[in-house]
């Protein structure tokens, strides 16, 4: 007992606290013991001190291998404030000139540092090796231990060579600490450093306070964003994008709405990114637009939200993330965007990589799918995909729990499910099972007969979605486990056999339901349709104003404005030129043909009706924000192939052509005509521009019924139908 005394006493002078947090005067005391110790505990729960006090209290220097220049930095400073020496802790890595290198060896090896922090990438380099052969190691300590494991979310290969360096420096004793390892990355980690032997100290994944919400990913998303942080005044926040280029277009965007806003990611210059992340720290920025670069080892305790406006590659990733919320027991909302063409890019992205990475990484990207589109309460998937029960029917703090659940009963599905399994021998992913009870003839079905089984076709009525639903929620009763090391193959556990033995009624919940919605509003795209307007009456007095001038001008209707410009008209009531080239389809050229009359007719609805503009919710975008529509135009003006243009920006065909769609609804005049003569017959451009002159749609499905499929293919009617909006509307 005298020992635990002793330690709160050190905890106190060294580091001001009363007392521990949770295991971390256990783990401590296993450090000081000498023993190899693996610590898993959440964002916030103060691994840090398990290592930085023990340091403190034996003879040596404790190695502590860190992954991030940004994390070092911080825990570097954040030592030197409990310390009158600013030697007691230092870090070796590539940020440093040889001058400070040198300085940081002379203060080691007077005995004055406790602590180093060492890259990955510099425990590597020969004469740091042997430097450190020199020094009186106390122990090594992993941080961010999870980049082990390529089943984790952050895999980096450099730390799959810390037990050869450690072995090559000397032995000491090991600590490795990570806030996420599912069971699998667990074992992946002791193995790799080989520590299968140590104590394990693992805290609850359940963090109380935090409140979890999915979100569809519409187009306005930006303007969702903007709303929201707007009703958090004054507080902290960080955006997760998973490119660069989205952090750099969105923190802009903030910027131009009055948002105190900086970027974060790696590609930026080092000092900036130091800079910026110690404002944010410092209170002069409010948010942090960031990459998963951003937040490791961050010791911001008052986050109060923390937004993904793309939905992250693995759950455990999007749990870390999130985990930097509320880290002082406060409030902390965790809101993600999704869409699933989000996860589908992702996808692609992997095409290249081996086969077994790509199987990696489609199994975690198919758990970040469930859990968006899962109604089940959200603490309870969460906790469940890190191996914890959580055993309450409602956490009320996520948005499954806080809105009415329809239950239906799956009592019939769920004895199919299972039966199929055992029918397939327990070999088969989840999307297997699904196909052979829906009764899908894939290839892989055709080829092990499953389309002869007794099974097959049995469910083919019900949503594939909900089937999906079944699974996962047999998963969390316990019924069904998924093999991770083996790419997800779907196993009966006992309860589940007893379960087939003697079924009982399985109530589940159905998923949420998330649209598409970037297909319905895509100017020009395949389905152009719409989303509702604000204001019904306005709406329908801009299109009689449309097909007014449609009349007078000759042209159909959708030349002037097509109807989701109307409808946004009929919601942000622009009065001005320049609001009016905020909607959405108009550009310049377009407002300054048509707006004149429109801008009239909605300055006297509004004057009218009274109407309180939403104006302080509108978007301001960055001028220009679209380099790549201007390196298009310039393309097309020197005459380059549409292919050949779609090639080199690392677009497919269709994706080009919604960017040119976009250009010419904007009112763009642009002349491809150079292109069409290469690759279409005269007569075919010639009948699909008369059909657009007298079309009461723009619409393509209603473009191909008309001048037949079997004649026309959807590219050659886009094609032709750029040729008619730029020559006859612009």
């Amino acid at each position: 007992m005298a020992k635990l005394s002793a330690l709160t006493t050190q905890l106190k002078k060294n580091f001001g606290f009363d007392n521990f947090k949770g295991n971390q005067e256990a783990i401590i005391q296993n450090v000081l013991d000498g023993k190899d110790t693996f610590v898993l505990m959440p964002t916030g729960g103060g691994k840090s001190l398990c290592y930085q006090l023990p340091s403190l209290l034996m003879e040596g220097t404790a190695i502590v291998i860190s992954p991030l220049i940004a994390l070092m930095k911080n825990q570097v400073d954040a030592m030197r404030n409990f310390s009158e020496e600013d030697g007691i802790a230092h870090f070796i890595n590539s940020s440093l000139t040889k001058q400070a290198i040198d300085q940081v060896k002379n203060d080691i090896l007077s005995g004055k540092t406790k602590l180093l922090y060492v890259a990955p990438e510099s425990l590597t380099k020969e004469e740091n090796i042997e430097f450190l052969k020199q020094l009186k190691i106390s122990f090594y300590a992993v941080d961010e231990a999870h980049c082990i494991s390529e089943w984790g979310h952050d895999f980096r290969p450099e730390y799959r060579r810390i037990r050869p360096i450690i072995n090559d420096i000397g032995a000491a004793p090991l600590i490795a600490l990570t806030a996420t390892a599912t069971p699998k990355v667990q074992h992946d980690i002791q193995k790799n450093l080989g520590m299968l032997n140590a104590t394990v100290f693992k805290s609850s994944f359940n963090r109380a306070n935090l409140y979890y919400e999915v979100r569809p990913k519409t187009n306005n998303v930006d303007k969702d964003i903007i709303k929201y942080i707007r009703s958090q005044a004054g507080k902290s926040g960080i955006i997760y994008c998973l490119s660069r280029k989205k952090v750099e277009e969105l923190s802009e965007t903030l910027r131009m709405n009055g948002i105190s806003v900086l970027p974060y990611h790696a590609g930026m210059d080092s000092a900036v990114r130091s800079q910026n992340q110690d404002s944010f720290l410092m209170e002069k920025a409010e948010v942090i637009v960031a990459t998963i670069a951003f937040g490791m080892g961050i010791d911001k305790p008052d986050v109060r939200y923390v937004l993904h406006y793309d939905m992250p590659k693995s759950l455990e990733g999007y749990y870390q993330e999130t985990g930097r919320g509320g880290r002082d027991g406060g409030e902390g909302q965790c809101i993600a965007f999704y869409a699933y063409k989000d996860l589908d890019k992702l996808r692609k992205f992997m095409q290249g990589k081996p086969v077994a990475e790509q199987e990696i990484g489609n199994q975690l990207l198919l758990e970040t799918q469930a859990y968006a589109e899962s109604s089940v309460c959200r603490r309870k998937l969460l906790l469940h995909y890190f191996g914890e029960e959580y055993m309450e029917e409602n956490c009320g703090c996520c948005d499954n729990c806080m809105k009415p659940r329809k239950f239906i009963e799956g009592q019939e599905l769920l004895s199919l499910v299972l039966e199929t399994i055992l029918l397939v021998k327990e070999k088969f992913k989840a999307e297997h099972i699904v196909d052979i009870l829906k009764g899908n003839e894939t290839s892989d079905v055709k080829s092990y007969q499953h389309n002869d089984l007794d099974n097959f076709s049995s469910a083919s009525d019900e949503d594939e979605r909900l089937l999906h639903a079944v699974i996962r929620q047999a998963m969390i009763a316990g019924f069904i486990s998924k093999d991770i090391e083996n790419y997800g193959l779907l196993k009966l556990t006992a309860s589940g056999k007893a379960y087939l033995k003697k079924p009982q009624p399985f109530p589940i919940v159905k998923d949420n339901e998330f649209d598409d919605e970037e297909e319905e509003t895509n100017v020009g795209g395949k389905n152009s349709g719409g989303t509702c307007a604000a204001d019904d009456v306005l709406f329908s007095i801009l299109k009689d104003l449309r097909k007014k001038l449609s009349k007078k001008l000759e042209v159909p209707p959708f030349v002037i404005f097509q109807d989701p410009s109307l409808e946004a008209m009929a919601t942000s009531y622009p009065i001005t030129m320049d609001e009016l080239q905020n909607i959405p389809g108009v550009g310049a050229g377009k407002a300054k043909r048509y707006g004149e009359e429109f801008l009239k007719v909605i300055k006297e609805h509004v004057k009218e009706n009274e109407i309180i503009r939403p104006e302080d919710l509108r978007v301001r975008t960055v001028a220009n924000k679209s380099k790549l529509k201007v390196s298009i135009i310039q393309a097309i003006d020197r005459k380059i192939a549409l292919d050949d243009i779609a090639l080199s920006k690392g677009l497919e065909i269709s994706e080009l052509l919604d960017e040119i769609e976009a250009i010419v609804y904007s009112g763009t005049k642009i002349n491809i005509d150079y292109f069409l003569n290469e690759v279409m017959d005269p007569d075919h451009i010639d009948e699909i521009f008369d059909y657009f002159s007298s079309a009461e749609t723009d619409k393509i499905d209603a473009a191909l019924d008309d001048l037949g499929e079997d004649d026309y293919s959807e590219t050659e009617v886009r094609l032709v139908r750029i040729k008619f909006l730029s020559e006859i509307g612009n």
